[in-house]
């Protein structure tokens, strides 16, 4: 049985939606930011000294295994005869390829990037601050453009792709950017389409009961960073 360990408030809800998807039995372990980076109890896991999450053990295979994208194709392809994957001879297979990598490669980088020039009060004359939101809303318009025509990310098919990409644009808002989706119509629809889903409120429920969704177009007004982290009440239902 897999051994999902999950940081609160963080991209680890990735693999617990999957688990849900492909209703695979799991043991969930729980892990409480301290108060925003990760805890002792995460890189006291032997194979785990950086304290990454998500973080899963499969005990009958001998393995550890990190990274949210490494960890869906793991799981998918070994206790989930590949569902929730496109296979080559699908029409859609390259869009499954770059959809389900464009949120790790392309989306995060640019909200991490442009999280950590906020924090650092950067001023917003400076140019590196344009290029990044620049850069931030460039890749929120593909996506948007992209599920204007199609009701999944991959094609008609609701795959890993969607259960990679939901994270950034909800959960890491609270840490920041506090970027408004009001200009994503599209990507909007997709967002509420993903929240809907059963296996999503199940994961949700048993990985961060306390958090109010952000699947709507505005986040808070403050970062968890500047507001102290998990124990700041912004993230609370």
């Amino acid at each position: 049985m897999i051994v999902l360990h999950h940081l609160g408030i963080s991209q680890s809800e990735r693999i617990t939606w999957l688990l849900e998807e492909l209703q695979l039995e799991y043991k969930l372990v729980k892990h409480t930011r301290a108060p925003a980076l990760a805890p002792d109890s995460l890189k006291n896991i032997p194979g785990n000294n950086a304290g990454k999450s998500p973080f899963i053990e499969d005990p009958d295979a001998g393995i550890t295994l990190s990274e949210s994208g490494a960890i869906t194709d793991y799981i998918i392809w070994k206790y989930g005869n590949g569902r929730l994957a496109l296979k080559p001879d699908n029409k859609n297979f390259s869009e499954y390829l770059h959809w389900k990598d464009f949120s790790n490669a392309t989306l995060q980088p640019a909200m991490l990037t442009l999280m950590f020039l906020k924090a650092a009060q950067i001023s917003e004359e400076n140019q590196m601050l344009g290029f990044a939101n620049q850069r931030l809303h460039e890749a929120l318009k593909l996506m948007d453009d992209r599920l204007k025509d199609s009701k999944w990310l991959a094609g008609d098919e609701f795959t890993a792709a969607d259960t990679m990409s939901v994270y950034p644009v909800t959960t890491q808002r609270y840490w920041g950017p506090q970027v408004s989706l009001k200009e994503y119509p599209n990507l909007l629809r997709w967002l509420k389409d993903c929240s809907e889903r059963p296996a999503y409120q199940k994961a949700m429920e048993k990985g961060d009961p306390d958090m109010k969704l952000l699947i709507g177009a505005e986040a808070p007004g403050e970062s968890l960073l500047a507001a102290g982290g998990s124990e700041s009440s912004i993230w609370k239902k």
